[in-house]
């Protein structure tokens, strides 16, 4: 019981009761990437008629966090390529990074020197700033 109504009432943990149902009625599987997202488009990749082009839309595998759709898959579900990296033999780019969840809000976020949070102390004035002051 309590799968089924976090099914029907929650988005940020998968996909809802009502997403599914549209997703089995009009869409079709295009692939899935190495953190298991599941990626759909509209069938036949049917062009819709209010948009002008086809649907493309992501099912999380767990919590719905967009930082987690990989560089090739971004470019497809963002129509910057009609390509998806399933139909072709996508290689990353030596400077590409591997994927990386967005930190902020843990322990582990990027806090730059002079952060209040980098090393619990804020380091001391060097006498090289000057106010302004008006005329």
């Amino acid at each position: 019981m309590k799968q089924f109504l976090l099914k029907f009432f929650t988005w940020w943990s998968g996909s809802t009761f009502g997403t599914d149902l549209w997703t089995s009625r009009f869409g079709e599987l295009v692939g899935t990437d190495e953190q298991g997202n599941r990626y759909y488009r509209t069938k036949g990749g049917k062009i819709d008629p209010t948009l002008g082009f086809e649907r493309r839309w992501v099912i999380y595998n767990g919590y719905a966090e967009a930082s987690r759709i990989p560089t090739g898959w971004h470019g497809w579900i963002h129509h910057t390529t009609d390509v998806a990296p399933t139909d072709q033999a996508y290689t990353p780019r030596e400077w590409q990074k591997p994927h990386q969840p967005n930190l902020t809000g843990t322990p582990s976020a990027y806090r730059p020197s002079g952060s209040t949070l980098a090393s619990g102390r804020r380091p001391k004035a060097t006498g090289d700033y000057q106010a302004w002051t008006p005329g």
